[in-house]
């Protein structure tokens, strides 16, 4: 046995908790517990699926501690917390960057405000299949102009298996010139007469319903760093690990044909580390 911080050999067994040996190195003095856990780290691959997975589904960084706390009997600064979905959410992002979505005929493109704990406005952009539930693209931008409008579509046509056939907006001015620079004559641009008509933006609003709902939670982003990477991993949450029940209980990326060989945070986890 080594130690899983200095990786010392002088190891001796330092008790028994719920069924769990626990050791004690002799040069660090640091205990840990023999479990099932990533190289070098005191936590099991269990808790920190958990802790993403509860994170991305709305929980505050308190409520998280005190559920480790009462079900694993083990308490964890909010701190540490938050440092595990930093590492695995920048994980996450490198391992599921280059994913390619068997995409339908329709896109819908829509923007919302994401206001930050400085009082600056940030604009969240994102493109969603209509077919697969698939969020294509997104982008982050200051501003609403043509050039916001054709990076996001550009980063969608990146991970789209083909160009879309329509794409749905709202009445934005930037559309139609952002959707025609980056297509051309491809895409039919379809601009919504209000929500109860037959072309709507209903399916990327609800999206951005559960967005905002998600950054109350958060009492708001402090910048644009934290913000652009709380939105990569929200993303990387809706595509591939939370079902849906338009999807009859499957994620986006099975519906999309994107067949990964894990299914959840924890099975991530534990397929990287």
């Amino acid at each position: 046995m080594n130690c899983k911080f200095c990786e010392s050999t002088s190891v001796v067994r330092y008790g028994v908790r719920r069924g769990i040996q626990y050791y004690k190195c002799k040069s660090c003095e640091r205990t840990f517990a023999d479990r099932d856990a990533p190289e070098r780290g005191r936590c099991s691959y269990q808790i920190l699926g958990m802790a993403l997975n509860m994170f991305y589904e709305g929980q505050s960084l308190l409520k998280i501690q005190r559920q480790i706390q009462q079900i694993y009997l083990e308490y964890f600064e909010t701190s540490t917390i938050y440092r595990w979905i930093v590492k695995y959410t920048k994980l996450a992002s490198h391992v599921l960057d280059d994913h390619e979505a068997k995409s339908g005929n329709t896109w819908v493109v829509d923007e919302t405000v994401i206001k930050l704990d400085s009082g600056v406005k940030l604009w969240f952009w994102d493109v969603i299949d209509e077919k697969t539930r698939f969020l294509l693209g997104s982008h982050l931008s200051p501003s609403r102009t043509i050039y916001d409008v054709m990076r996001t579509l550009k980063d969608a046509r990146e991970n789209a298996s083909r160009n879309p056939r329509f794409i749905i907006t709202d009445s934005m001015p930037a559309y139609p010139e952002g959707i025609e620079r980056v297509f051309g004559s491809q895409s039919y641009h379809l601009k919504i007469k209000g929500i109860t008509h037959e072309i709507n933006t209903n399916l990327i609003e609800r999206f951005h319903g559960t967005l905002k709902d998600r950054t109350k939670i958060m009492r708001g982003l402090k910048n644009s760093k934290s913000a652009k990477l709380f939105l990569g991993g929200f993303l990387i949450h809706y595509n591939f690990f939370r079902p849906h029940m338009s999807l009859k209980d499957r994620t986006p990326a099975v519906t999309a044909g994107i067949n990964l060989p894990f299914r959840n945070w924890e099975g991530l986890i534990r397929h990287q580390c």
